[in-house]
């Protein structure tokens, strides 16, 4: 009849007739037990179908061959699955792939600081933790516990206090808005989201500092992540309806949904797009690309960027020095029909 319980140490230990301390000795290469022993305790262990515990087996190495991802965005969002959005699987697939050609697995955390996590949450070798929000308690726990972890993009309150890869918040922000202003755009707004985390906040800063630098005034508002296409309505009320500035001819909302939803809104209150508005996304979502017409977005390589921090976090694991680029690879700016207007001749 087939066992119903997975065999012990104990099993293993009654049936070669020696203790289980000595079955761990035999099994794990510790001790000095003889070689006969040794191959028969190995036999026996087969036979029975007993396997260690790799758990159990990587504590006494000091060492599980373990990666975990903590994707700290999703924190505030109500779902993991957000509708059209696909760069969170990306980058969780490509960290899986990545860690495996390392020879380590991946694990994909939400939390660790929640009560309740469980106990696997803190069992990983190194960390990925990717935008973390300002002062955030999960970099404050991983250093506590001096778990080691790499930062894709800096805690906003302590920027290059722990091992971080720099994102292109920044860089991503003008990118886009030269291409609106080229694009035939003279009044751009911005639309950021409230997380308190380095895309949202640097990009604002860069928002800014471009507006002064070319003569406009800063047309800006903000909108919770979690709200994604449903703030449509509410953003057209506030840009278009009783503005508190200027209308703007061009809108750049760093979320795709924030876009689609804003766009959308935009095109039922009859403002044409893009003839009489640029509607530009800095993160695309499938919306972006099925609707008509189709948003303009920057694609923000998320491969690129799991792939670095899982070298980064093997590096970390193993104790070895971290070497190579601290960077996320450059963002693409995708075009299209939402910021394709037939300029003037001339």
């Amino acid at each position: 009849m087939q066992r119903s319980e997975r065999p012990t140490i104990k099993d293993v230990a009654k049936a070669a007739g020696v203790s289980p301390t000595t079955v761990s000795h035999a099994l794990n290469g510790k001790g000095v037990v003889r070689r006969e022993t040794v191959e028969r305790i190995e036999r026996i262990a087969a036979e029975i179908g007993y396997r260690p515990s790799p758990v159990a087996r990587g504590l006494q190495n000091s060492r599980l061959g373990l990666l975990a991802l903590v994707i700290r965005p999703l924190h505030s969002l109500d779902t993991f699955l957000p509708t059209g959005v696909d760069y969170f699987l990306r980058m969780a697939g490509a960290a899986s792939l990545a860690a495996m050609e390392h020879g380590y697995s991946m694990m994909l955390v939400d939390d660790p600081t929640r009560p309740g996590a469980p106990f696997s949450a803190l069992a990983a070798d190194a960390y990925i933790v990717s935008e973390p929000f300002e002062n955030d308690p999960v970099l404050t726990l991983l250093a506590e516990k001096r778990i080691p972890f790499v930062a894709v993009g800096a805690d906003p309150a302590r920027p290059g206090e722990f091992v971080e890869l720099a994102t292109r918040d920044r860089e991503e922000t003008v990118l886009m808005l030269e291409h609106l202003r080229d694009a035939g755009a003279k009044r751009i707004a911005l639309v950021s989201g409230t997380d308190r985390n380095a895309w949202n906040l640097q990009s604002e800063l860069a928002y800014r500092e471009w507006c002064e630098a070319n003569g406009q005034d800063p047309i800006m508002e903000s909108f919770p992540e979690v709200d994604g296409e449903g703030i449509g309505p509410e953003a057209v009320l506030r840009l278009f309806v009783h503005p508190r500035a200027p209308r703007p001819d061009a809108v750049f909302c760093l979320t795709g949904r924030h876009a689609a939803g804003l766009m959308r809104a935009a095109i039922e209150a009859g403002i044409r797009v893009p003839e009489a508005l640029l509607v530009a996304a800095g993160s695309g979502a499938t919306q972006n690309r099925l609707s008509r017409p189709s948003v303009t977005t920057l694609d923000l390589n998320p491969e690129g960027a799991a792939q670095r921090a899982v070298e980064v976090a093997v590096q970390l694991a193993e104790g070895r020095k971290v070497t190579g680029s601290m960077t996320v690879p450059p963002a693409t700016l995708t075009v299209r029909e939402s910021t394709t207007r037939q300029l003037p001749a001339g």
